[in-house]
């Protein structure tokens, strides 16, 4: 005799069906309008992921603001903002979840316009399978080029190329036939495993959950059947064992564990490991999930383990397999996604996450950026909002890595600016520099300290920034003077005096400008190094390099002396005529006047020249300074 399932039974049946489920994470991206925003939420209405009181609120909301006359408009049901619903476009990522009975399903409907690109590879970054749609009347256009760029970049294998809008070019095989040619024809050079063409529209739902009748001659899977079967089965979990350290948790004097999410591979208790960047091996003691000690862990989990003995280990670091350990290096080769309205230059200093590590780093060459629809490789003196390039960066210590292909969460990593905190670029290494570890810091038995003591003061930097003609240079020699009369070691290191030498081959660009503060901060630091007083009396215009300049020393060695004279004050004096040959356009990056000048905001000393004599300020000076 068999009796029916209760209620209770009927759903822990389904979620324990739900559980045994793989999931896919795919994205869809392609040009403003090519039907992203329509295409998920018809997949969302067919899969019945919608409560009835949403379907309702959807109609009456497609009466008011949809695009599609009298029919419901599926794009309302991702676009959530509402500047999204009055433009009629995708702002931000979107994340949906949804299920069959075959596979549950996290999709990210990215925005199209470039403007939001940054967004995109957000939404692409943990992608399984690319849904690229494209209008069938508009064809390949340059936004498509580039998102398929940066899909291939971000190691996705396995496109769909939506062919979207059939039904308004009347299903015509030839247009799609066309259509699917062009995107082969680009996508050659592009490394994607498989792309599968299929026709739809996503509005009437044709080849989207269910084959359409205006399609015959297609014999292609539908959307949903391709995205239940397609197989994406990571290789993570064969691969050797990462863990990026997370935290040290240490609640009590007893317990000292490194926490973290397991990147790739897995582990078990006594296996060896190795402490990256250290290089320090020991074996794992416990491995702790929230308050169950497990035998072992794999790629995905979030756990903590202990060691089976005291190793300096901390937040950044890399727990990897003893006997297949990743690799450290502090000079890469990248693919880079510039992000940012402010562009990058060689030389400008930036906070560089890789993993759970936070690091300084410097763009020291772009090889080159691409031209979208040609692929050409193009020369770069910066990188501009949305390029796409090879670059090459160095960091200020050693880091472990992998290439972004084999672990894409200790291959990829992001820049940040080091003044706004912004995001900027998104970057995927391909190979360290080999050449980096044959260049090592050589200890010298004469250091700082042996050379002060000689010299019978410290030594530090006085860095003064203010526009040209604040009286940086005036100031500076005076100021000069009376250290030297006091018997204390001094150099000048003048804007004028090293462009006429070390920096002469640099221009006024702000590439150029960059690159002449970088300069003039190594060659500052050694002469600190060397026991000496350095005053340096540059524009340096730019807060990113003052910042990057002060970094370099030690504390108490750098002092921040903000020149503060107004441009009008400036301008009148005009010592060199330069301001009147830059409002007569013959200087054309004249700082002021064609090239901003970022004022310090928390200098450590401030002059200001309007109502004080330069030996009055000199005096203010020596009276604040300690040597």
């Amino acid at each position: 005799m068999t009796t029916n399932p209760t209620s209770k039974e009927r759903v822990n049946a389904y979620l324990a069906e739900q559980a045994s489920l793989d999931t896919l994470r795919f994205i869809t991206c392609g040009s403003v309008d090519d039907g992203k925003s329509t295409l998920i939420g018809r997949m969302l209405y067919e899969a019945q992921m919608i409560f009835e009181d949403q379907v309702s609120a959807l109609k009456n909301e497609s009466k008011k603001i949809g695009t599609q006359g009298r029919d419901i408009d599926f794009a309302l049901l991702v676009d959530g903002l509402a500047a999204e619903r009055e433009q009629g476009i995708t702002i931000d990522v979107a994340y949906r979840f949804f299920s069959t009975d075959r596979r549950k399903f996290i999709v990210a409907d990215t925005p199209g316009h470039e403007q939001y690109t940054r967004n995109m590879v957000t939404g692409a970054s943990t992608a399984d399978v690319a849904v690229i749609l494209i209008d069938a009347r508009q064809g390949v256009l340059t936004q498509t080029r580039r998102h398929s760029m940066i899909c291939s970049v971000l190691g996705i294998k396995h496109v769909v190329l939506a062919i979207n809008k059939m039904d308004i070019v009347g299903y015509s095989q030839k247009t799609y036939e066309k259509v699917e040619a062009d995107y082969r024809n680009f996508a050659n050079e592009l490394d994607f495993d498989s792309i599968t063409p299929i026709p739809m529209s996503a509005l009437k739902g044709d080849n989207v959950v269910e084959r359409s009748k205006h399609t015959e001659w297609f014999h292609g899977p539908t959307l949903a059947g391709y995205l239940e079967t397609v197989d994406t089965r990571s290789s993570e979990s064969e691969q050797p064992f990462r863990m990026p350290v997370q935290w040290v948790n240490r609640p009590n004097q007893d317990f000292r564990g490194l926490s973290g999410t397991v990147e790739a591979g897995s582990i078990a208790i006594d296996q060896p490991v190795r402490i990256l960047p250290s290089g320090e091996t020991a074996n794992i003691k416990n491995i702790i999930l929230f308050k169950n000690e497990l035998k072992n862990a794999r790629a995905g989990q979030a756990i903590t383990v202990t060691l089976d003995k005291e190793i300096d280990a901390s937040r950044g670091d890399v727990i990897a397999a003893a006997d297949s350990p990743c690799q450290v290096s502090d000079q890469f080769e990248m693919e880079l996604v510039w992000m940012d309205r402010e562009p990058g230059y060689i030389g400008r200093s930036y906070l560089m996450k890789i993993g759970t590590a936070l690091v300084n780093a410097q763009i020291t060459d772009i090889k080159h950026k691409f031209n979208i629809n040609t692929f050409d490789k193009l020369s770069a003196s910066k990188l501009e909002l949305n390029d796409l390039s090879v670059v090459k960066i160095k960091t200020d210590r050693m880091v472990p890595y992998e290439s972004y292909r084999n672990c894409a969460g200790l291959g990829g990593l992001i820049l940040i600016d080091r003044i706004s905190n912004q995001t900027v670029a998104a970057g995927m290494i391909k190979f360290a520099l080999r050449r980096a570890s044959n260049v090592h810091q050589h200890k010298l038995d004469v250091d700082k300290s042996a050379r002060r003591r000689l010299n019978g003061h410290s030594s530090k930097v006085l860095w003064f920034t203010g526009l040209s003609g604040s009286g940086k240079s005036t100031i500076a020699n005076a100021l000069e003077k009376e250290l030297h009369a006091k018997g204390i070691r001094t150099y000048i290191l003048d804007g004028d005096n090293i462009r006429h030498g070390l920096n002469k081959d640099l221009g006024f660009t702000d590439a150029d400008r960059i690159e002449n503060i970088r300069r003039i901060s190594e060659v500052a630091k050694l002469m600190v190094d060397a026991g000496i007083v350095v005053i340096t009396a540059f524009i340096s215009p730019f807060r990113a390099e003052r910042q990057m300049a002060r970094e370099m020393f030690d504390e108490g060695e750098f002092s921040e002396v903000y020149i503060n004279t107004p441009i009008e004050v400036a301008e009148s004096r005009d010592p060199k005529g330069l301001y009147k040959k830059a409002r007569k356009g013959e200087l054309p990056n004249f700082t002021g006047i064609g090239s901003p000048y970022e004022a310090p905001e928390t200098p450590d000393f401030i002059l200001n020249t309007e109502d004080k004599s330069v030996d009055a300020l000199v005096s203010e000076l020596m009276e604040s300074m300690e040597f």
